[in-house]
């Protein structure tokens, strides 16, 4: 009984989420900006990277889920173009175009499109919403796409500056002191992702709204 109750509960919330009026998921949107840019001020620079260790990629992920595959997007495109515009809520209280030209604005690109690639596969592929599946997409998006892109950045941004580093010295940066990290948060985010999306039997339906 509990656990039917629970399933039909997983199901309301999903089905909810899309059949909002367009001014409540831009207000949802707008929120899980904010949170996006509240966790990047949870930071820790660290003496040989100009890359901080900051909450923010459990903001991205979780708006992917909540939000799904275009308004999680969305979200992470509105943190973007409001914090390039100069509201100071990237990291260590940043703003403007010359910090997303600046070597983590690969990461913060990442961001958006890891945001519609999660959100997409969430609400089109059920099997996808199951723990593992979910955690396996995460650990993509996140060392895929955002750092992906971000370690392209950054290596660009230290050959303009005119420091040499080869790939071990590019990969200490920007990658290697985050993986255990973001693994822990990924690891809660498909947590949270399994408990509150329907599992099996509403794909098409699903589609329909």
């Amino acid at each position: 009984m509990y656990v039917n109750k629970y399933k039909h509960a997983r199901y309301t919330f999903f089905k909810w989420r899309y059949q909002l009026e367009v001014y409540h998921k831009v207000i949802l949107a707008v929120s899980f900006a904010c949170l996006t840019g509240l966790l990047a001020q949870v930071r820790f620079y660290l003496p040989w990277s100009p890359v901080p260790l900051t909450g923010q990629t459990f903001a991205v992920l979780l708006s992917a889920i909540v939000l799904g595959k275009w308004w999680g997007g969305i979200s992470q495109s509105i943190y973007l173009g409001v914090g390039i515009a100069g509201v100071p809520w990237f990291a260590g209280m940043n703003g403007g175009f010359a910090y997303l030209a600046g070597p983590t604005g690969g990461y913060l690109i990442g961001f958006v499109l890891a945001a519609f690639f999660l959100g997409y596969f969430v609400d089109r592929y059920v099997k996808s919403r199951k723990y593992w599946t979910m955690f396996a997409l995460m650990l993509f998006v996140n060392f895929g796409i955002v750092f992906g892109l971000g370690l392209l950045q950054l290596y660009g941004w230290l050959s303009f500056t005119g420091a040499s580093v080869d790939l071990w010295g590019l990969l200490l940066m920007g990658l290697i002191p985050f993986i255990i990290g973001d693994t822990i948060k990924i690891a809660i985010a498909a947590g949270v992702a399994s408990s509150i999306t329907p599992k099996q039997g509403y794909g098409s339906e699903v589609d329909a709204f």
